[in-house]
């Protein structure tokens, strides 16, 4: 048996748990019947469905940052946490943490024009990229800049790798990969990405080198998602928090299709396949391509208000009730925006992330119906623009109402199963923490196996709010698509998630219809309430595994305490 695991069974026994022998897995804590009790009476079909058919509703127009969905949906969340008994949880004992955000409209030129010496090439917009402005301004510009592919954009001392070189890339625009080095378990973490292979990275790497502009070349493998994501994602109108003025900063944030990469490479006189190729290697020196370009955006700038809406509830045990275990889900989706074939034009977010909404509240509820609460408190956090780069839990990570070093663990729901039971639970980003053994404990108490998740190419730890925290030292738990669904044949799953991926994933499409089964999403919400109640139950609080890259953040939080 896992020594964590171990530890676990021994501090809930502490408690007056007891425990059962499986033949099929180690041993698990049996959870009180109270616990069990508020597992299966709240968290239900109907306590799922509801809310996913309130906020996926068209009434709440996909509930766009800073629209009057979010605002509805702020109202909605917070009036089920004060039905259900939760103090407010935000800042001056209100319900929510508001929080500036800046939006920016940008309006491209349809061609995006690079000279070479000899050939010119014209990227259309929308079919062969997209570009944001990358500041906060009535303008955002290039004028007559370098083209230079920089590889893969990476600078990781930890790994010995530098993408730059050295070299002076200020005023250039810089053409990169969108992954990191995928072919050697020992280099960066093989087919696992790191934060380094994410797009955010990128754009920020390439403004630390004094760049003006970054262009990503997309892919289905390396992105996780098709080139429409990218469309329907970065078209609209975008926000940020405020800028502070002392970040460096690049004027545009774009994305080229593959096949507009290889056109201003080939123009260039250059392969793109020999290029990416040279460019896994650690002597790689960044190429310049030889292509000049200027681009002019014009924005429209706003100020605008969103909120994070939070709920607390406090903890039994006087000393431990300071220390909090936090469940998050974003309440935002992506709004109004660009009509599908069918016309609709609104990006309902039923799967993204209604249905996380929904099972953080079910959680809540079971929590609220315990006949005793937690030793250590609860909040329950509805984070507010995610879609548009995590904003709302990076505003709580900067402003939270516990200090990191007294927040025991995040588990935050991004997504859900609605495909059905599952034997499987498919954790983001394993091997990181002690919560995995708490999972996985949990999860062989369904008769379900706690495994790394189907697709660790994509990043998806670095992807959604868990990130936030993690940043500010939180171990945090985060449960992804399972795979192995009970009643279907091997590989069943894996094509729906694929499909769902290909055809639906941040498009007006995602909406609730009757072929969902709530089953597996019961059985991970289920899984969640437990897990959360046994670290709220605990002597100690998780830790992250030694070595690990949030270690060092976590030990200098509780340093303080």
């Amino acid at each position: 048996m896992n020594s964590t695991v171990h530890r676990w069974i021994v501090a809930a026994a502490r408690l007056g748990l007891g425990f059962m022998a499986g033949a099929a897995c180690a041993q698990a804590a049996m959870i009180p019947e109270a616990v069990e009790q508020a597992a299966r009476q709240e968290i239900t079909r109907d306590s799922l469905r509801a809310p996913i058919r309130l906020l996926a509703s068209d009434l709440l127009e996909g509930r766009g940052t800073a629209a009057r969905g979010d605002d509805l949906a702020q109202l909605y969340l917070s009036a089920e946490l004060e039905t259900l008994g939760y103090e407010p949880g935000g800042p001056n004992g209100q319900w929510l943490q508001p929080f500036d955000v800046v939006g920016v409209k940008s309006q491209a030129p349809k061609v995006w024009s690079f000279e070479g010496r000899k050939q010119r090439v014209d990227l259309k917009w929308y079919d062969d990229f997209i570009v944001a402005s990358g500041v906060q301004s009535e303008r955002a510009a290039v004028e007559g800049a370098e083209l230079v592919f920089v590889g893969y954009g990476i600078q990781a001392p930890e790994y010995h790798w530098d993408d730059f070189k050295g070299m002076n890339l200020k005023g250039k625009v810089l053409l990169m990969m969108n992954n990191d080095p995928d072919w050697d378990d020992k280099l960066f973490a093989g087919k696992t990405r790191l934060h380094y292979g994410r797009w955010d990275y990128k754009y920020e790497s390439a403004a630390r080198v004094g760049a003006v502009g970054a262009i990503v070349i997309h892919t289905t493998p390396s992105a996780g998602y098709p080139w429409q994501v990218v469309q329907t994602s970065w078209s609209g109108e975008l926000f940020g928090l405020p800028a502070t003025g002392h970040e460096p900063q690049l004027q545009l944030h774009a994305w080229s299709t593959e096949e507009g990469a290889r056109r201003l490479a080939r123009a260039a006189g250059y392969d793109l396949d020999k290029l990416t190729a040279a460019a896994k290697s650690r002597g790689f020196k960044p190429v310049p391509l030889g292509l000049r370009t200027s681009l002019e955006l014009v924005n429209k700038v706003s100020q605008a208000k969103t909120a994070n809406v939070a709920g607390l509830l406090p903890g039994s045990d006087p000393k431990l009730k300071d220390e909090v275990v936090i469940f998050t889900a974003h309440h935002d989706h992506l709004g109004i925006g660009e009509p599908d074939a069918r016309g609709d034009r609104i990006y309902n977010g039923a799967e993204d992330n209604a249905a996380g909404c929904a099972q953080v509240l079910a959680i809540a509820r079971a929590l609220a119906a315990l006949p005793q609460r937690p030793r250590r408190s609860t909040l329950i956090l509805f984070v507010a623009a995610e879609e548009q780069g995590l904003l709302g839990s990076a505003y709580y990570a900067a402003h939270p109402t516990f200090a990191p070093g007294k927040i025991a663990a995040n588990i935050n729901y991004d997504g859900g199963n609605f495909l059905g039971p599952a034997r499987d639970v498919r954790q983001v980003g394993p091997g990181k923490s002690s919560l995995d053994s708490i999972a996985g404990a949990v999860a062989a108490l369904q008769g379900r196996r706690l495994l790394p998740e189907e697709f660790p190419d994509r990043g998806h730890f670095y992807r959604s709010d868990q990130f936030s925290f993690a940043k500010i030292g939180v171990p945090a738990l985060r449960f992804g698509d399972s795979v192995d669904f009970i009643g279907r044949p091997e590989g069943w799953g894996k094509k729906q998630i694929e499909a769902w991926e290909a055809k639906i994933y941040h498009q007006p499409s995602d909406e609730l219809n009757d072929s969902w089964n709530f089953d597996g999403m019961i059985q991970d919400a289920q899984l969640g309430f437990i897990a959360g109640w046994l670290i709220g139950q605990a002597d100690a609080m998780p830790t992250w595994k030694k070595g690990d890259e949030f270690e060092g953040v976590r030990r200098r939080a509780l340093a303080g305490f």
